[in-house]
């Protein structure tokens, strides 16, 4: 797990309930590392927020003047999206993983909780409640007929644990070009949409656990 006190991690809030904003600003100036650059209360501001105030980290609440889901697979080309939300429906954390957010908290959570999935994203992890891991998992499995083999599955197990594709290559002695390959015929054959699906399916099969560190 990454040292948050050693980098300052900018971090933006958007939720349409002042009082929720403000508790969880206060919360996370008492932790060290975190900088809260700007906050949110409607779904519309978001890209224009984002676009002015580069951040590390967006605390997204997914129910604010309208849904914000539609938001989430350009956000994350900016910035690591973790998702805050009351609902602990499994079809909206599916949702939003499918999107694109790297983690799920639920608001009935502690501040450490949060923290601790902060920590796993920006270690290049996905993060998830633990009562909802096998249930997500067991959603995302959407494998195809063809069984991985062996070199897929240290490809997946590397990526898995938020390798990059060059370090994926030079941990295999392989070139970037094959380890994209190799991961384009992985999410077609298993009918996954992107890296955190895959480190959902990993954490399925056991190619690795869900709190294992790189």
């Amino acid at each position: 797990m990454p040292d948050l006190a050693q980098k300052q991690f900018r971090i933006i809030i958007a939720d349409d309930h002042a009082l929720f904003r403000q508790g969880l600003r206060s919360q996370l100036k008492l932790q060290p590392g975190m900088s809260v650059v700007a906050e949110v209360d409607r779904a519309d501001d978001l890209r224009p927020t984002l676009a002015r105030t580069p951040c590390d980290i967006l605390l997204l609440d997914l129910q604010m003047e309208r849904n914000s889901l539609v938001d989430i697979a350009d956000l994350v080309e900016q910035c690591a999206v973790v998702v805050v939300t009351a609902s602990e429906q499994a079809d909206d954390a599916v949702a939003a993983i499918r999107a694109g957010a790297r983690a799920v908290v639920f608001k009935r959570f502690a501040i450490e909780t949060l923290m601790e999935a902060i920590a796993a994203v920006m270690d290049g992890r996905p993060w998830l409640p633990p009562e909802l891991q096998q249930d997500l998992a067991d959603r995302l499995q959407e494998r195809g007929t063809d069984p991985i083999t062996p070199r897929e599955r240290e490809i997946i197990r590397y990526v898995a644990l938020g390798m990059r594709n060059a370090e994926v290559a030079s941990k295999l002695e392989i070139s970037e070009v094959t380890v994209k390959s190799h991961l384009n015929n992985i999410f077609q054959k298993l009918g996954l949409r992107g890296r955190t699906e895959l480190a959902l399916y990993a954490i399925r099969i056991g190619i690795i656990g869900m709190k294992e560190r790189r």
